[in-house]
């Protein structure tokens, strides 16, 4: 298996699909808040699909400036791994798509299926150089 979440983020709340594999959604979408409470059961849904999967997913979302600055350290702090993408990336595969449909849900799920298309790399942290 090839797990997978799919996360759209938003200002205030994200949405998120998870795929065992390629095709192979693993329950409906689900949302999240960027609370304690809300990055909490982003960790359980993770934990349910590893639990699934026998695999740790990765994460794939859009790049949204510091919105996703909470889901991100979250998922570091949580040793996960995850791809932001550039939006134009995901936009082209969504004018690709004959349905025209932009909704938080949909995003997600187009995510998450863009992952199993395209060869991407998980984030890498660069450290800065500190000048002397």
């Amino acid at each position: 298996m090839n797990p997978v979440i799919g996360l759209d983020i938003s200002k205030e709340e994200s949405h998120g699909q998870a795929f065992l594999d390629r095709g192979k959604p693993y329950r409906g979408t689900f949302q999240f808040e960027h609370t304690r409470e809300g990055l909490a059961k982003l960790l359980q849904t993770v934990q349910d699909v590893e639990h699934a999967s026998k695999q740790r997913p990765l994460l794939i979302l859009e790049a949204t400036g510091h919105y996703q600055s909470p889901v991100v350290q979250f998922l570091e702090e949580h040793h996960y791994l995850y791809i932001v993408i550039n939006p134009l990336i995901s936009n082209r595969l969504r004018k690709s798509n004959l349905r025209k449909v932009k909704t938080d849900a949909a995003d997600a799920y187009l995510l998450g299926e863009l992952y199993y298309k395209e060869e991407f790399e998980p984030f890498k942290k660069r450290a800065i150089p500190v000048m002397k």
